[in-house]
C-alpha cells in the first residue's frame, strides 16, 4: 500500500507510507504455557522513556533518526503533524503497537492519566545525532485536548 504523509492504522498489517508515520501491530509468539515472546526491534540505540502523568509535551522533530516507539506500561497519545494537520494515536501497554517515526515528522506525546507512561524507543540512526532534534519547536496551533480525552474515553486513566 503506497500512502504519503498519512496514517492508517490496521490490525493485520504493518502501514508502510512511502513517508510519514508507520504504525505496525506487533506479531507475538506464545512459547511454553502462557509466556509471550515479541520479535526484537533492529535499531541503533535503545531507550526506555517514562512520559510523567499530566504531561503534554511540545513537538519534536528529528533530522537524522527514525523514532520505534512501543508503550509498555500505561498509556500515551502521540501527535503527530502531518500536512499542517495533527494525526492522534492512542498507545497503551495493553495493546502492543510500534509506531515508527521517520525523521522530519514532528512529533509529541500526551499522558493525561494519573500514572506514569513508559515506553521503548529503538531508534534508528541516519547520521550524526544533532542538539537541535531534541530542542523542542514551536507548535503551529494548539493541541485538541478534547479529541484526547475522546480517544481515552474508553480507558481507565485516573
Amino acid at each position: 500500500m503506497s500512502l504519503k504523509k498519512q496514517l492508517q492504522i490496521s490490525s493485520l498489517e504493518c502501514i508502510r507510507p512511502t513517508a510519514g508515520v508507520e504504525i505496525c501491530p506487533l506479531d507475538r509468539v506464545v512459547q511454553s504455557g502462557n509466556t509471550i515472546v515479541d520479535p526484537p526491534l533492529l535499531s541503533h540505540e535503545t531507550t526506555l522513556v517514562t512520559i510523567a502523568p499530566g504531561t503534554v509535551e511540545d513537538l519534536f522533530v528529528h533530522h537524522y533518526q527514525t523514532d520505534q516507539l512501543l508503550v509498555v506500561q500505561g498509556s500515551v497519545v502521540l501527535v503527530a503533524l502531518l500536512d499542517r494537520q495533527y494525526q492522534y494515536i492512542l498507545l497503551r501497554g495493553e495493546q502492543p503497537t510500534l509506531v515508527k517515526i521517520p525523521p522530519g515528522v514532528p512529533h509529541g506525546a500526551i499522558n493525561l492519566s494519573q500514572k506514569p507512561c513508559v515506553a521503548i524507543n529503538s531508534i534508528l540512526r541516519h547520521g550524526p545525532a544533532c542538539d537541535r532534534d531534541y530542542r523542542p519547536v514551536k507548535k503551529p496551533f494548539p493541541y485538541e485536548l478534547s479529541l484526547v480525552r475522546e480517544l481515552l474515553t474508553g480507558l481507565s486513566i485516573k
